[in-house]
């Protein structure tokens, strides 16, 4: 994290020492975060309805009756967009994870953990699904507060049966998108039709993943980001003081002081109502600065805002900024480290373009059987033993011509046989062999 002098308000930056979901003792805070509201909320609704349409709909999605998208690590074999990419393609996957590694960096320093509020699948998930069904049928955070606190009661365990048998179905379809991902559409209904008697690692599969996805959403929850996520960790060396986060504007916002009617006030514009750290789905204070736990979920800047309008100051004193323009006041400036992340990535990714377009649909090796020199026959002639592995990489079956196009003369008076190989049709399911 940024080690530089921390705002006026915490000099001894204590709010780094610990996680907000932890205790003194080391115990778990249970977070129950406030029923957020406001715009930023509600374009987030409606990215996260986009993206989880997107997710849902995928496998149904084909190209030439082949899956738009296909994860199958088992059989290594991988679609996406339509084009199929086999093992003798690693070195294509090895140079796109590079460029896609040096992508994050390089949108991490601009943006912060932009990718994290709008786009991450635990965030989508937590905040735009579970949360909202948990917040539908147990009621705000008091509410779920006195629920929890609750003796076991009818009205009790209603709520919390209902609850957690819609979870547990959700996470059920989210194990079957996963494993349709996997294994193929087509295959996982196949599998469905033939009974679980036929397919019995596939539904152990299909169980575990619905365990763990229900176990992460019902229980684990925003540990899944500050604990086992290590993107959050990586902020201290992907961010800047020229990255755009979400801030606290405390030249704005202290010294900080409760609004009382009539006065004349002096403090700052924040009020110290505390409802920015009501709605954080982590527990944390953004007031504090920028932490590890924050996931760039823009509910203080909503519960901020809202503040503001009714005191009829300003908003924007909690809102996507850097650390510098805070500090100087001075707008966004492309750093010379941007620069070299830019340069770096338009190099990966011309050479990744370069590959793909020059990548074609047949692969052919040709190599002397380990092991065998060459033997000399009747009539001069000279034969000698090959090893010939052709790939086909498409879905379709084609037609394989084999023969030798040089020499055409005899070399140092032998004639070297020419064997042909005409109309061997390769398919597809056999080319990994070849």
């Amino acid at each position: 994290m940024n080690t530089e002098k921390v705002p006026p308000f915490d000099p001894a930056g204590s709010f780094r020492d610990s996680v907000a979901a932890s205790s003194k003792e080391g115990e778990r805070n249970w977070i129950y975060p406030k029923k957020p509201f406001g715009r930023f909320y509600n374009k987030r609704t409606i990215v996260s309805g986009i993206f989880l349409a997107i997710l849902f709909v995928g496998p149904f999605l084909k190209v030439n009756g082949h899956p738009l998208m296909l994860f199958n690590v088992l059989e290594r074999k991988f679609i996406i967009f339509g084009i199929a990419f086999w093992p003798q393609d690693f070195h294509l996957f090895v140079l796109a994870m590079l460029t896609f590694i040096v992508f994050i960096i390089l949108f991490t320093a601009l943006f912060g953990r932009l990718f994290c509020g709008w786009a991450c699948p635990q965030t989508i998930f937590m905040e735009m699904v579970f949360r909202k069904i948990e917040y539908l049928i147990e009621g705000d955070y008091m509410q779920q507060k006195a629920l929890n606190a609750e003796a076991p009661n009818p009205r009790k365990l209603r709520k919390k049966l209902l609850k957690n048998s819609i979870f547990f179905l959700i996470s059920f379809i989210i194990a079957n998108t996963f494993l349709a991902y996997l294994i193929g559409i087509d295959e996982l209904e196949a599998m469905i039709t033939e009974g679980p008697s036929q397919n019995m690692g596939t539904l152990i599969s299909l169980v575990i993943f619905t365990a763990v996805f229900y176990g992460v959403y019902t229980k684990f929850r925003e540990q899944a980001c500050i604990v086992v996520c290590p993107y959050g960790r990586l902020q201290g060396v992907l961010l800047d003081k020229n990255s755009v986060v979400i801030a606290y504007d405390y030249n704005r916002g202290e010294p900080r002081g409760k609004l009382h009617k009539g006065e004349v006030r002096t403090n700052g514009d924040c009020i110290d109502c505390h409802q920015c750290v009501q709605v954080c789905p982590t527990g944390i204070d953004i007031r504090n600065g920028t932490q590890m736990e924050c996931v760039n979920c823009t509910a203080c800047i909503d519960a901020c805002d809202a503040i503001m309008d009714k005191i009829e100051k300003p908003r924007g004193l909690v809102r996507y900024t850097s650390e510098e323009a805070i500090k100087t006041a001075k707008k966004f400036k492309v750093t010379t480290r941007i620069i070299g992340y830019s340069i770096v990535l338009t190099i990966l990714l011309g050479v990744l373009i370069t590959l793909l377009a020059i990548r074609t649909d047949v692969e052919a090796t040709i190599l002397r059987t380990p092991g065998m020199l060459f033997q000399k026959q009747e009539n001069n002639k000279v034969s000698n033993l090959y090893n010939v592995k052709i790939v086909n990489k498409t879905f379709k079956d084609m037609p394989i011509e084999i023969r030798i196009l040089e020499p055409t003369e005899p070399l140092n008076g032998w004639a070297m046989e020419s064997p042909t190989l005409r109309n061997r049709i390769f398919q597809k399911e056999n080319s990994s062999r070849f």
